[in-house]
């Protein structure tokens, strides 16, 4: 703490101090008190005080807490108004074993007979995946369903009218699956990785799509695709 005073005082006579000196207690009072009054005063931050042994950092050197950033593309892509939903550094579920699942059901009617297509990752250094093209309904619900393996850069490609957001299932799906949600443009807006066989949960991304690609469980990830990344695709 620091303070400052000005006090304005006048002289006395030494008879009019002994004629004051019965008062001398009561002006004491009165002059401390004037005293106090005319003093302008500052309080100081008080200074941190470290416990013994140790010093402390001064404000600025403190640093400030970390911020986790996003891709450059996600970034720049949100920043548009862009629904992205990034891909986390590590999956939020484990990579299935390799194979089919034992209780998967007998096909009752045999797998569709589909036109293929192209899918190009364009962001990554990942190999091209031929698709078959789920385009009518019927082959949308149908789906993966039955099939007990999938060569490892095929896939299949769900192709809606809508733009919306889409959710999937495993229902009667054997094989686990990567899910790639694709914007019309190409931006893959969301992946939901190893999905389970068997599996009557819904799946989804929280962003609107136009596209679904479905690939072998773990095959994003072990090719560097992300979401945010582009894709183009060819006879789709």
């Amino acid at each position: 703490m620091s303070s400052r005073c000005a006090l304005a005082t006048r002289p006395f006579s030494l008879a009019s101090l002994a004629s004051l000196a019965p008062l001398a207690p009561a002006l004491g009072a009165l002059m401390l008190a004037a005293a106090l009054g005319a003093c302008e005063r500052r309080v100081d931050e008080p200074l941190q005080v470290a416990p013994r042994g140790e010093v402390a950092a001064p404000r600025s050197a403190e640093a400030p807490p970390a911020v986790a950033e996003a891709p450059p593309a996600v970034a720049e892509a949100t920043a548009a108004g862009r629904c992205i939903e990034p891909t986390p550094d590590a999956p939020e579920r484990p990579t299935p074993k390799a194979g089919p699942d034992p209780a998967c059901p007998e096909d009752p009617t045999g797998p569709f007979q589909l036109a293929t297509g192209k899918v190009i990752f364009l962001d990554a250094q990942a190999p091209d995946v031929l698709v078959e093209i789920a385009r009518k309904e019927r082959e949308r619900a149908r789906g993966l369903m039955y099939r007990k393996s999938m060569a490892e850069n095929r896939g299949m490609i769900f192709v809606f009218q809508q733009r919306t957001q889409h959710s999937f299932w495993m229902h009667n799906t054997c094989i686990p699956l990567d899910m790639l949600f694709i914007d019309g443009d190409g931006t893959i807006v969301g992946i939901e990785e190893n999905t389970p066989t068997l599996n009557d949960s819904t799946f989804d991304v929280g962003c609107p799509s136009t596209y679904v690609l479905e690939l072998n469980a773990g095959w994003a990830r072990r090719h560097g695709v992300r979401a945010g990344q582009k894709v183009r695709l060819e006879g789709i």
